[in-house]
């Protein structure tokens, strides 16, 4: 089939964007031929056809999206609801186009119909799906009601008719079994649990030339510990635990390097975060600007990638409060890194169940947790036997393998 990606942006190393791309790998795989659209594009979608106003950077979105959510604004709901429909009725033509352009059998919409980051965007698929009847498998990641800063609203009718739509010709994906429940019990809709992969029989990355100096790039010297915290700085990621950690292990130069960028929920929890660190003596130091997608030299400078950051880790702080499922996690694994996660409720529900190892958190640090940490540091073999039995584990549960058979079934649906 020929087969379209719609989300609001396909680049980077954001979740959604890691998840299409295993996707797309499968799917291909089957012998399918894949177009991509989006608000920004690179890497494995830089072919594709950008529309900007599906970012949900793109000024009038953020504009819509601060007056829909932010309560400080004196804002008259009849009239944001209009502005949001005649922006849809904009974007409309340019999705209608990229479908019919590219002969599409089928579209599959990553996220863009589950959380409000950009609210024309779904009014307009959901009116072009039902327009077109067009077969689509709507893949949701993360739904409004499950993030604070979209609680207060003003247009809770439009969201609660169009995150999700439920429309006939849409099949739902959730990616862990909280959010299949509540999707059913708030909407009346049902949907097929797929959970983030990772394809754990490809070679994993190794040291080599190119790696060889990224503890130097990031100005460690030898014998530093080298504390990596994966993620975008937003507050669900809950970051301020694993200063807590690096500051109570006590190390000569406390340091936690987070390797995304700071900006994608605004720059005040970046802010905090940088004083709560300054009164616990902890350094913390962004990588964004050094790690990207693929290894590249940009104006002569090194760009590493995601892998050889996780490489050289000598411990992964992976302290979220809340995550749709957690690739960061996968990544760890797949890495065979000794890794600190907090309880998040899927992790509770979905993940522990099957046996894995990791360094516990319960919503804070506590002295075990710390005590833990530091013995498991100075006992490599320990850390092998439980690395060795995370992998064994996620090779049977989140392969590209049972990713492959369960979308065979979901489009056997249609």
């Amino acid at each position: 089939m020929r087969i379209g990606f719609i989300a609001t942006r396909l680049n980077g190393t954001d979740g959604v964007s890691l998840e299409v791309e295993k996707w797309a790998q499968v799917l291909q795989r089957l012998g399918h031929e894949l177009y991509y659209c989006a608000g920004e594009l690179g890497g494995y979608a830089s072919g594709g056809t950008l529309i900007p106003t599906l970012h949900f950077a793109h000024q009038s979105i953020f504009k819509l999206s601060r007056q829909a959510f932010e309560s400080g604004e004196s804002i008259d709901a009849e009239q944001i609801g209009d502005e949001i429909y005649a922006t849809a009725d904009e974007i409309r033509a340019p999705l209608r186009a990229f479908i019919r352009k590219n002969k599409l059998d089928m579209i599959i919409v990553q996220n863009a119909l589950t959380i409000p980051m950009n609210l024309p965007l779904g009014v307009s698929l959901t009116g072009l799906i039902a327009e077109i009847g067009i077969d689509t498998i709507a893949h949701h990641h993360d739904f409004y009601w499950e993030r604070q800063r979209y609680q207060t609203n003003t247009i809770l009718n439009l969201l609660d008719t169009t995150f999700p739509a439920k429309l006939p010709s849409i099949q739902h994906v959730t990616i862990n079994t909280i959010a299949q429940q509540r999707l059913k019990a708030r909407r009346g809709i049902d949907s097929i649990v797929i959970p983030n992969v990772l394809d754990f029989s490809a070679a994993p990355p190794q040291f080599d030339d190119y790696n060889a100096d990224f503890r130097q790039a990031i100005g460690l010297k030898e014998g530093d510990l080298f504390i990596l915290q994966p993620t975008r700085v937003i507050r669900r990621k809950g970051i301020e635990m694993a200063i807590e950690l690096v500051c109570r292990l006590q190390l000569p130069e406390p340091r936690l390097f987070i390797t995304h960028r700071s900006d994608d929920e605004g720059l005040s929890y970046w802010h905090w975060l940088k004083r709560e660190a300054g009164v616990m003596g902890v350094q913390v130091q962004l990588l964004d600007h050094m790690i990207k997608p693929q290894r590249a030299k940009i104006n002569g400078h090194k760009m590493y990638s995601l892998w050889d950051a996780y490489l050289h880790a000598d411990l992964v702080t992976f302290p979220s409060l809340y995550e749709g499922f957690g690739n960061a996690l996968l990544e760890a694994i797949y890495t065979r890194n000794l890794t600190v996660v907090n309880r998040y409720p899927v992790y509770n529900a979905d993940i522990k169940p099957l046996g894995f190892k990791f360094i516990e958190l319960n919503g804070f640090v506590d002295d075990a947790s710390v005590e833990l940490t530091r013995q498991l540091l100075k006992n490599p073999e320990e850390v092998r036997r439980m690395v060795e039995t995370n992998f064994a584990i996620a090779s049977e549960h989140y392969s590209l393998e049972l990713l492959e058979r369960q979308l065979v079934e979901v489009m056997k649906n249609f």
